[in-house]
């Protein structure tokens, strides 16, 4: 067995490889681009790999392990989405051979179908269960923020249920899409005043569809600057994604798992909420909860 693996999370716009110590999870080296799953056909997922990775492999010794939306419909193959509650190990007994690829696995995704609740997930199952690894522990909440953000429930190591949010992907339609975002279309910096006095609006008692509404209405009469605006509806959309989990996190702290500028957001929110956070960057919990399954994966074997 290799003492190295590679751990990769391909999603919709972007491909992450790491090549990784498996006895530190140190990361040895690591390769980003662009190239998400719109830009390749299914074909074409092999050789892509294999071009990006392959001075790593040790003639396919090394081991490859995929998570994200490489593992969808629309990706490489198709793997299962297991019910939760699930285990680490489960996930680890479900991966798949990547096709076209020696030595290559793709990371199974998991679901909630119930009466009241339906989700599904791709790739986020693996940076929670590797944040509380690295943070020591068997249960809590995990907030991972993105396109479409993830509130996870793991308790004694089992992932027992999650809620996405459309926030990110709501933003950029808002921003770009409407009237309210038409002042900050041109404008890229983020504006922590905007941002804060966004937050406050997403108390109205109307809800968000109405406070999204004020970034225009604010703009006009209100002293709203158009450099502010991208950072007020911001702030509508996260301030009202942390209230709507707020009976999930009071009284224990929240592990974010994002990047550096997302998780900065979330911290403002979730304290500006009232709630406590650990952060952890999601490289490093895509790492660890590879690096785990990967072990466990052996052991199976």
């Amino acid at each position: 067995m290799s003492e190295r693996l590679i751990a990769i999370d391909w999603g919709t716009s972007n491909f992450r490889a790491f090549l990784v110590d498996r006895t530190t999870g140190e990361c040895l080296d690591s390769h980003r681009s662009d190239a998400g799953l719109r830009s390749l056909s299914s074909e074409e997922f092999p050789h892509y790999c294999q071009a990006q990775v392959g001075a790593w492999r040790e003639e396919g010794r090394v081991p490859v392990y995929l998570s994200g939306m490489v593992g969808s419909a629309r990706g490489w193959c198709e793997a299962p989405q297991l019910e939760v509650p699930a285990s680490a190990a489960e996930l680890a007994a479900g991966v798949m051979a990547a096709p076209g690829l020696p030595n290559a696995w793709i990371v199974p995704g998991l679901k909630v179908v119930r009466d009241d609740h339906v989700d599904v997930m791709r790739g986020e199952e693996v940076q929670a269960f590797g944040a509380l690894t690295l943070r020591d522990t068997a249960s809590g909440l995990c907030c991972l923020p993105g396109t479409h953000s993830k509130w996870v429930r793991l308790e004694q190591e089992r992932l027992t249920d999650f809620t996405t949010a459309m926030t990110g992907e709501l933003f950029h339609a808002v921003r770009f899409h409407t009237l309210p975002g038409e002042p900050s279309r041109e404008r890229a910096a983020f504006d922590e005043s905007g941002f804060r006095q966004g937050l406050e609006a997403a108390r109205h008692p109307d809800g968000p569809l109405h406070a999204l509404f004020e970034a225009r209405s604010r703009y006009l009469y209100a002293s709203l600057s158009a450099e502010a605006v991208g950072g007020f509806i911001s702030g509508v959309l996260i301030g009202s994604e942390v209230l709507s989990q707020r009976r999930k996190w009071q009284g224990a702290p929240v592990t974010l798992v994002g990047s550096t500028d997302l998780n900065a957001l979330y911290r403002m929110a979730l304290e500006w909420a009232g709630g406590s956070v650990v952060e952890i960057s999601s490289d490093d919990a895509t790492l660890a909860g590879l690096c785990a399954l990967a072990k466990r994966h052996d052991e199976s074997r």
